[in-house]
């Protein structure tokens, strides 16, 4: 069935106004408190009480300018001392998989006693940043508990009904805190592309038609347990994956425009993925108020696939491509500290974090050539491929300390340095041992200039985790003219000094919140692609370091109820990112912009609550700037534009029947679809012999979807 997308963004439009109703009488809400440190406001239960949240991440979605809190973490490198932004009972959830945003749908509203947003620094805190932490304080009582279930189903492009859900059991007994939960995530996928070539003067030489059909869902189970004694605190949390898949089909329509013949393609794809997580923490708390803090993350995770493609003759399928691979990542990280207050304004946190973590993988690829086929190659003659079996592994440790320092009522300063060591080895096909040391000081200053407006500068030297899939051979599915791509044992990490500059203004009575954010990063071997080739004759490319260069950028953000407009329990958000940058690229000399990194973004959303008749509406948009260069943007002998479209999802929620509630959700109401322009160049792009123009585009065109939630 095809929708267009004017007639849906019409239908969806008239469906809220039929629930709109004709009279709007002005509510008065909860007001949040601003506590004597006038770093953190604080939500009581009570605010969101006439919103009928269903879990805390309901509760989130009512604070104006939450995004910019919950934006400001990086996920990556171990542990680290500050990279997450969400604490549930003033504690870090201990994961990577597993963290503490996961936990949010998962929390029943019921349980939450206030949420406070902290704006602040302390040595007391388990999350440190240059942005701001989320904690979530629930009910303290001896004995509670609360289920809640969700069940949905998503209606895809090609009519498929796709059902899912998760079901969670949290509470408390006596010290004890649990949360357990069981989901069914669905994944199913189908799309629809089609590319246009074209020679260097323009002439329609190709034309290709493509259908993909994905049915896999993914299943879930975790578990956070916290128990109190008199002086500690101890959790544990564990997660369990398993995504189970069906073959994925694929059908191709390829036509020869000059010779007027027509091939058809069919592909054969599967897909298995395993992944399971344990962490934990310990704190003590000693009698003179020190603390000592133990954090431990173990994780495994298992993926493994195949493709084979076939031409279509007569009926019958003659395989001419197979590839398939496997691979295992682990990673066993702790992180040890010990913090105290050196007097009634200053504190000190020292401790070591240590990681080992390791990938393993291998490829291999069978094609239609002369020679002895393999039952172990889709019955294909096998074909030799460059580090195609490799293990890397990285020992890294980390000392570090951080010092903090309340200045006075309104200025605090954190301030902290690492120092990073480790070996990165790589055996296989290839065989290497490299030592890196790194140091890296941060400066977090912060001024509270009123209770409402807010001054944070920051400087930090930033060392980014490689992704040891670069190290060695890898499938390229973005490109059938390129099966396979190289790997590069030489990589080294990407550093960069990080500037910010934050001004926030939180306007008067929680009418909302303004926020400007000026940045600046000066990158050092910048992770992009680089050549190389074996020979002239044979050319590769492999991500790899292409020097230095810089980005810089502007964000604007506005979170504002519309009270003033008469439309009461409305927020309106907006977010605006100006950006640039500068780098030369390893082919062509030039200088050029990062890729995936164009000029502009726009992010808009509008909610509207009206409590009286337990109803919420509301329009999310989305459009970035065109002009920038896609996923593989420059190469060695091809360049890729990406080419963007607007994004609208509209959504509609209702309780009813007590306290059940009914959410119906349209996503990509305009037919959004990704699209690239690719130029081939006849040998090295450099020489500007174009030999194709490809362009393409694919899309899963307008979701809807149906959810069902509960607490009990």
């Amino acid at each position: 069935m095809t929708f267009r997308s004017s007639t849906s963004i019409r239908a969806i439009v008239t469906v809220i106004l039929l629930f709109l109703p004709t009279q709007l009488a002005l509510a008065q809400l909860v007001e949040p408190e601003f506590p004597d440190d006038d770093s953190t406001v604080v939500y009581p239960a009570s605010y969101f009480a006439e919103f009928f949240p269903v879990s805390a991440n309901d509760m989130l979605n009512r604070i104006p300018g939450i995004g910019l809190a919950l934006r400001g973490g990086r996920g990556g490198r171990g542990l680290g001392s500050g990279e997450g932004e969400i604490l549930i009972n003033g504690q870090r959830i201990t994961g990577k998989n597993n963290e503490g945003r996961d936990q949010l749908n998962r929390i029943s509203a019921d349980q939450v006693e206030y949420i406070e947003i902290i704006r602040g620094t302390s040595e007391e805190l388990d999350i440190r940043g240059g942005g701001q932490i989320v904690n979530v304080v629930l009910v303290d009582t001896p004995s509670r508990s609360s289920t809640s279930v969700e069940l949905r189903t998503d209606r895809k492009q090609d009519g498929t009904l796709d059902p899912g859900g998760q079901v969670s059991l949290s509470g408390q007994s006596g010290d004890l805190n649990y949360l357990f939960s069981l989901e069914a995530d669905p994944q199913y996928r189908h799309s629809e592309a089609r590319e246009f070539s074209y020679d260097g003067d323009g002439n329609l030489i190709e034309t290709r038609e493509e259908s993909s059909t994905r049915d896999q869902t993914e299943f879930a189970a975790s578990m956070n347990l916290g128990y109190s004694f008199e002086r500690s605190v101890v959790q544990f949390n564990a997660l369990i994956e398993d995504r189970i898949s069906n073959p994925q089909d694929r059908f191709r329509l390829i036509k020869d425009i000059p010779d007027n013949e027509s091939t058809i393609q069919t592909e054969v794809s599967d897909s298995d993925r395993t992944n399971w997580e344990i962490g934990g923490d310990y704190e003590y708390e000693f009698l003179n108020g020190d603390k000592y803090r133990f954090l431990f993350i173990v994780n495994d995770r298992e993926f493994g696939y195949d493709r084979t493609r076939f031409n279509l003759n007569n009926n019958m399928e003659e395989a001419n491509l197979f590839l398939a691979g496997t691979g295992r990542d682990r990673e066993r990280i702790f992180r040890t500290s010990y913090t105290r207050d050196l007097d009634i304004a200053q504190g000190i946190e020292l401790g070591v974090e240590g990681a080992q973590t390791i990938r393993d993988s291998t490829l291999r690829m069978g094609l239609d050539i002369p020679g002895t086929p393999s039952a172990d190659f889709g019955n294909l003659v096998p074909v030799s491929i460059d580090n195609s079996y490799s293990t890397v592994e990285e020992i890294r440790y980390e000392p570090f300390a951080v010092h903090n320092w309340q200045i006075n009522d309104r200025m605090s300063l954190e301030s902290s340095v690492i120092y990073e060591t480790s070996t990165i080895e790589q055996s296989g096909d290839v065989s290497r041992e490299r030592d890196f040391d790194f140091i890296k000081p941060k400066i977090d200053y912060r001024y509270d200039i009123t209770p409402y407006l807010q001054l944070r500068a920051g400087i930090e030297k930033d060392v980014d985790q490689l992704s040891f899939s670069d190290f060695s051979a890898s499938t390229d599915n973005s490109d059938e003219d390129k099966n396979t791509q190289a790997g590069n044992p030489e990589i080294v990490q990407e550093q960069s000094w990080r500037y910010e500059l934050n001004l926030e203004f939180r306007l008067p009575n929680d009418a909302g919140v303004v926020n400007s954010q000026f940045w600046y990063r000066d990158v050092e071997d910048h992770i992009d692609k680089v050549d190389v080739s074996p020979s002239s004759d044979n050319l590769q490319s492999a991500r790899g370091n292409i020097g230095d260069g810089h980005r810089y950028g502007l964000n604007l953000d506005i979170s504002t109820k519309l009270d003033r407009l008469r439309i009461p329990n409305a927020l309106l958000t907006t977010g605006i990112r100006l950006r640039d940058s500068e780098f030369t690229d390893p082919f062509l000399g030039i200088k050029r912009r990062q890729r995936n990194n164009g000029r502009w973004s726009l992010n808009m959303g509008f909610r509207h609550d009206i409590t009286s008749q337990q109803l919420t509406y509301g329009i999310n948009y989305g459009n970035n700037s065109n002009g920038s260069t896609g996923r593989k943007g420059y190469d060695i002998d091809d360049i890729e534009e990406q080419i963007n479209s607007p994004f609208l999802s509209a959504y509609v929620e209702k309780v009813a029947f007590g306290n059940i509630t009914f959410r119906f959700e349209s996503r990509n109401m305009t037919e959004n679809e990704y699209c690239r322009k690719r130029t081939r160049y006849q040998g090295r792009t450099v020489d500007g012999i174009i030999r194709e123009i490809e362009d393409y585009c694919n899309g899963n065109g307008m979701e809807l979807a149906l959810r069902v939630r509960t607490t009990f």
